[in-house]
């Protein structure tokens, strides 16, 4: 059994959000949140995958309880992330120019499995 959860639209970029991800992919839940708690000082997007993979844990745990099977060893089966739109803003520069700002968004899907 499995159960999945799903970020969107959040503010990170996908290179920054795939290195944490990288990181926790096919690991226990417990060891992979031991990683996630470590790095969340350094990575603004080790809180996001954090809080991702809490939010599929619970939602196996509701899954689990509607079956009658008991949470065993959790383990992150699958975690990717997607590339999400672009929030597009704009800087004034000298002499009347304006420069394009681009700030990237990503979509995570987290899928755990016992």
């Amino acid at each position: 059994m499995e159960a999945i959860a799903k970020g969107m639209y959040l503010r990170s970029s996908t290179n920054r959000m795939r290195q944490v991800a990288d990181m926790v992919r096919g690991k226990p839940v417990e060891a992979a949140l031991g990683i996630l708690l470590g790095l969340s000082l350094k990575k603004k997007s080790a809180r996001m995958v954090d809080a991702v993979l809490k939010s599929a844990v619970a939602n196996f745990q509701v899954k689990s309880e509607t079956s009658g099977s008991k949470p065993k060893n959790l383990v992150v089966k699958t975690i990717t992330v997607d590339a999400g739109p672009l929030m597009k803003r704009i800087r004034a520069h000298a002499q009347g120019r304006a420069f394009r700002i681009e700030k990237k968004l990503s979509h995570l899907t987290v899928v755990v499995s016992d």
